[in-house]
């Protein structure tokens, strides 16, 4: 549960940059670098920003030697809990990596910044399965900075929560429930007016039943309190907003993403479901499905691609969803 929030003077902090990561080389080969750590120092929490913009870029090792597959990534926070005995990874921006090319991305992060204050430890993932010598690439270069704009925001964040922290969970087999997939709950402080939540959902998996879950299109639901939001998690925008000139399929609509483009939240402002200083439930659920091409499936079929029941590394993978939600709360 969240500790009281302080309301503190608002003091204008000065236009500053901060880097995260330079070339940073993320591969899998003679070690496994598909996920760097680094401590970063960003100004203290009693300064106030207008905007917080990241800037995010993939390039190439050795020119043009990058993974040559879309690989899913994102930018996390790390805290030690449990007397630093376990990790708690806070994902606040996942990405799908191009086919064989650079990508550079800029995205306003102004809302959380109260994540992004004082000593941090970010890591960035990427699900790469090769490195230096690799016949699809080398793996990938990571930038990424921030850039602090000095001034107040439209609305001043004083909270950002973990609703749910990277969770990942089979999708269409019926001995695991759907609803919910996932649920929090937590004790709004009583200073709290507003309150958005930021979702990132993407379906991945294909060769099943509907070719699920990467490119079947089904309808998620979100529930704070007694109120549910409703949203399909369809990507048919790849064409116009995927990195262009890629090596693979990158323009086929997918589950909540494209190959080479980051992955657009569901916001949902939830302010009227807030009563301060009393308990609130969020629950995630997606719509029922079986998925009737799978290993313990009583009869096989729906298979697409011609495949069997069994999965594999190719063409016949599980279906499942990726989920994390951060709640941020406004004085």
């Amino acid at each position: 549960e969240p500790p009281e929030a302080e309301i503190n003077p608002i003091i204008i902090g000065e236009d500053i940059t901060t880097e995260v990561f330079r070339n940073e080389h993320i591969y899998f080969g003679s070690e496994n670098r598909r996920s760097v750590d680094k401590e970063i120092s960003f100004p203290p929490e009693k300064y106030s920003y207008q905007k917080i913009i990241m800037k995010f870029s993939l390039n190439c090792p050795n020119v043009d030697r990058c993974d040559a597959w879309d690989r899913k990534g994102w930018l996390a926070l790390v805290e030690k809990v449990d007397s630093e005995e376990t990790e708690k990874i806070i994902e606040f921006w996942r990405f799908i990596t191009p086919y064989g090319v650079g990508a550079h991305w800029e995205y306003d992060l102004t809302d959380l910044r109260p994540l992004l204050k004082d000593n941090v430890t970010f890591r960035v993932f990427i699900d790469t399965w090769v490195g230096p010598g690799h016949e699809a690439g080398d793996g990938w270069l990571v930038d990424v900075e921030f850039e602090f704009i000095a001034g107040t925001p439209d609305k001043r964040p004083i909270a950002v929560l973990p609703i749910w922290t990277s969770h990942s969970f089979e999708y269409g087999n019926p001995a695991q429930s759907t609803w919910p997939a996932a649920s929090s709950t937590i004790t709004i402080p009583t200073s709290v007016t507003q309150a958005t939540l930021r979702t990132l959902v993407t379906g991945h998996g294909q060769g099943n039943a509907q070719n699920c879950a990467e490119f079947c299109e089904k309808e998620h639901t979100i529930r704070a309190g007694t109120t549910n939001y409703t949203k399909t998690i369809w990507r048919d925008d790849c064409a116009e907003t995927a990195v262009p000139d890629q090596l693979g399929n990158w323009r086929y609509p997918r589950a909540g993403w494209c190959p080479g483009a980051y992955v657009i939240p569901w916001v949902e402002d939830i302010s009227r479901q807030l009563v301060p200083g009393n308990k609130l439930e969020i629950a995630y659920s997606v719509e029922e499905y079986e998925n009737t091409c799978r290993p313990d499936s009583e009869m096989c079929t729906g298979c697409v691609f011609d495949t069997s029941c069994e999965y594999n590394d190719f063409n016949h993978t599980q279906p499942n969803y990726v989920l994390s939600g951060l709640l941020t709360l406004y004085e």
